[in-house]
């Protein structure tokens, strides 16, 4: 069984460590607990993450890391072409599924491409928008590496990858297949990958607890990142809560004997 833990608003707020949760993620590994983080930032590459756990005290094999763009490319087949709008951690998960990433503005003709994706891009304008409308309504399919509205950072929160999903979605009438948490597509690799999991902890309930049903697993919720301080009622509800990580984990392992 294995603790499954969201990173951003769980782990670490942008580039500042959540004070407690390295230690309570060496705990947790010291009770003999497996820990994957799964992620739906889609963004970073799988090395990126794992230097960035690394730096904060937690880290990592490969193995035990999963992200949205990685359940995004199993979305596609070896071979097709996908036009991108998002960062470099959607490139790499494409090309090591065999897939063409096709940059918005790049010469391509009426259905050459064969699927849009859409996850954080910081250089999201009209013209991306429009390249990605028109390879939309020329036949390729829509596909979202997760559907967050915001992202959790030190100075509030910021647009996420949902925004700019909703914008092409709108724009070019079509309905997205989401990838990321709770969805299906990261719950079946995050299946296939670990097996059993015993606790989904994270800061959003509609992502995290989402993916805990999703599992029949439990959702322990935190509030160090887009759930605040005194929330009223939110779905679904936690079947835990704590303020962060390390109390959460104090609290399980003390009830564990642990």
């Amino acid at each position: 069984m294995a603790w499954v833990l969201d990173c951003d608003g769980v782990i670490w707020l942008a580039d500042e460590p959540i004070r407690g949760a390295a230690e309570a993620v060496g705990r947790l590994r010291e009770a003999g607990e497996r820990v994957v983080f799964l992620t739906n930032n889609s963004f970073p590459k799988v090395d990126e993450h794992l230097a960035k756990l690394a730096r904060f005290g937690m880290p990592t094999e490969p193995e035990d890391l999963i992200s949205s763009p990685m359940a995004a490319a199993t979305l596609l087949e070896p071979g097709e072409r996908a036009l991108v709008l998002g960062g470099p951690g959607i490139l790499e998960a494409l090309e090591a599924r065999g897939v063409e990433p096709v940059a918005p503005g790049a010469e391509v003709g009426d259905g050459e491409v064969d699927a849009v994706v859409v996850g954080f891009d910081l250089e999201f304008d009209f013209r991306r928008l429009a390249a990605a409308t028109t390879a939309l309504r020329a036949g390729a399919r829509l596909v979202g590496t997760n559907e967050d509205a915001t992202f959790p950072t030190s100075h509030g929160l910021l647009p996420g990858a949902g925004s700019f999903l909703a914008a092409v979605a709108t724009a070019g009438g079509a309905r997205p297949t989401i990838a990321g948490k709770p969805h299906r597509p990261v719950a079946d690799l995050l299946v296939a990958r670990v097996g059993d999991v015993s606790t989904v902890v994270g800061d959003r309930p509609s992502t995290d607890g989402g993916l805990a049903r999703r599992l029949g697993a439990r959702f322990a919720l935190v509030l160090t990142g887009v759930t605040p301080q005194g929330h009223g009622p939110v779905d679904p509800e936690p079947d835990v809560e704590a303020p962060d990580l390390a109390t959460l984990v104090g609290r399980e392992l003390a009830a564990a004997g642990g």
